[in-house]
């Protein structure tokens, strides 16, 4: 696992996709803090996390695209599937890897509350679980654009599907109020991504949204290895 998640990490930076994902959410995410922050000379970064959860969308097919689609175009898959790394190892090293890529970003956007500390007294606690809040929904968008990465060797198309699957997913919320079936209801409820992200931007930390999300984000990945398991074997 720990050979597939070096080369996967050195795939991302010895090619545009790691920087372009790193420059696109940076200066992105660098407007919203600019406009949301101290234009308004406020210390509540909700509205950031807020916007930042949406730019998300985009840019996870980026950082996806390529995980296995890649492997399956150029016939490589074949020579991991004969290495001496599960197939459990391979998913989990190329998860960890665009994990990896994601969690450095963030960390970089770390200077926002920096700067709003020489202005004002922003609320730590809030800010702290809003991060941990966008980085396990952002660990969980990952795993479902692994899952499609694994279901087509064309990076165009596990882009596009990505990106669709989590449109779906966040305006999951939008749908509810038009639904007449409570049953329907509850499910949508608990499927919904958004309504738990909404917890930590508001400063409420609990174990159930985590629990969620990592269970979540086991589940596509658990289903990305059934889908290459099936594929060795085919």
């Amino acid at each position: 696992m720990v050979a597939i998640l070096k080369r996967e990490l050195k795939a991302y930076f010895f090619s545009p996709i790691g920087y372009i994902f790193i420059g696109f959410f940076l200066l992105l995410s660098g407007f919203f803090f600019a406009a949301t922050n101290l234009f308004t000379m406020t210390a509540d970064m909700k509205q950031m996390f807020g916007n930042l959860s949406i730019v998300f969308l985009f840019l996870v097919p980026v950082l996806t695209m390529r995980l296995i689609s890649e492997e399956k175009k150029t016939k490589t898959d074949q020579l991991l599937f004969t290495s001496p790394v599960s197939v459990t190892g391979i998913v989990l090293g190329k998860y960890l890897a665009a994990v990896s890529v994601f969690f450095v970003t963030l960390l970089i956007t770390g200077a926002y509350p920096v700067i709003l500390y020489f202005f004002s007294k922003p609320a730590l606690g809030e800010i702290l679980a809003g991060y941990l809040g966008f980085f396990l929904m952002g660990t969980s968008f990952i795993a479902v654009g692994l899952f499609i990465s694994a279901l087509t060797e064309n990076q165009i198309t596990a882009a596009v599907a990505s990106f669709g699957t989590l449109l779906l997913l966040w305006l999951m919320d939008w749908v509810v109020p038009f639904i007449q079936n409570p049953y329907a209801v509850k499910a949508l409820e608990w499927l919904s991504i958004l309504r738990r992200f909404q917890d930590f931007v508001i400063g409420v930390l609990s174990l159930s949204p985590i629990i969620y999300y990592i269970s979540f984000s086991a589940a596509f990945v658990f289903l990305t290895i059934r889908v290459l398991e099936k594929r060795r074997w085919s």
